[in-house]
């Protein structure tokens, strides 16, 4: 029983230190944004990146088990790569960073909404929803610092909602497949497809970027990170993470985000850490604590 409590523990701390890293990429985006690439070329090459990486451990098998299985393997590279960091980037651009933050924070709550209408095998519990809910208040404070001025922006807020909805169909993607295939398996082709399926941006925004901006020891150092450790690895880990924990255990660990996010700021960008953002990261943890238990 020590044994299995003990491997349980391990799956969720694997859980809040994937959220961790995902939550302090916020810092590396906004270098190589202020670098000059855009956000089309930061993810792809963040992707080709952890692509190049993935193909020295994965099986040299190309194509899934069946063709339903490979149109799952396509749409996990559409919800969690190019439509979702695509649409996350553009919402920034159009309305404000606040509205876009605290929107696609709301994913784990997309996640169990969706999850209890087309999952049978997911039922809500009251835990769970009142969880949800402080942590999603949580979010609010930490995200807006105590100014709840919310200056809307109707495509801009749609595009970040369209975010929080890409993540929670990826979340429930995952658990179809994460039971039948390799987590480094699925990591592949989640790479492959989304690189593939982010090529028609550069129609729309060409590609700019040159060679000698990405050797400068900043925005290779950077991009690394990003490839390597925030996609390479963790996305594999993630894929673990659903599998051994399932889909809503896992999904309210992302209600962390903010709290690394704030964090790292403070300490890479000199953004101070307010009372307001220390009350919402406890209200978050928590929320995440009465969800999970």
């Amino acid at each position: 029983m020590d044994i299995i409590m003990n491997q349980k523990l391990l799956w969720h701390l694997l859980a809040v230190g994937v959220v961790a890293v995902w939550g302090t990429t916020f810092v590396n985006t906004k270098i190589l944004y202020n670098s000059g690439l855009t956000p089309s070329e930061i993810f792809f090459l963040r992707f080709l990146i952890a692509y190049v990486a993935i193909w020295f451990i994965s099986p040299r098998k190309l194509f899934a088990n069946s063709w339903r299985d490979e149109g799952t393997m396509l749409l996990l590279g559409i919800t969690g790569g190019s439509l979702f960091f695509v649409a996350e980037n553009s919402a920034v651009a159009l309305t404000y960073v606040n509205n876009v933050s605290f929107i696609t924070s709301t994913s784990p709550l997309v996640t169990v909404i969706l999850g209890i209408v087309f999952v049978k095998s997911i039922k809500a519990t009251w835990t769970l929803i009142v969880g949800s809910l402080i942590a999603l208040v949580g979010v609010g404070l930490v995200i807006f610092n105590g100014s709840f001025i919310l200056h809307l922006n109707p495509w801009g807020d749609l595009l970040a909602l369209l975010t929080a909805v890409c993540w929670a169909v990826y979340t429930l993607l995952m658990k179809r497949v994460s039971e039948r295939y390799s987590a480094v398996f699925i990591t592949r082709k989640l790479f492959f497809y989304g690189l593939l399926t982010v090529l028609p941006m550069f129609l729309i925004d060409p590609w700019t970027v040159s060679l000698a901006t990405l050797l400068t020891p900043k925005v290779a150092f950077n991009l690394l990170l990003l490839g390597l450790v925030a996609s390479f690895l963790c996305f594999a880990l993630w894929t673990v993470v659903i599998e051994r924990l399932g889909v809503m255990t896992a999904s309210n660990y992302q209600y962390l985000n903010p709290i690394t996010t704030v964090v790292a700021s403070a300490i890479w960008l000199s953004e101070p850490m307010t009372a307001i953002a220390y009350i919402g990261s406890a209200l978050i943890l928590i929320g995440v604590i009465v969800s999970n238990k």
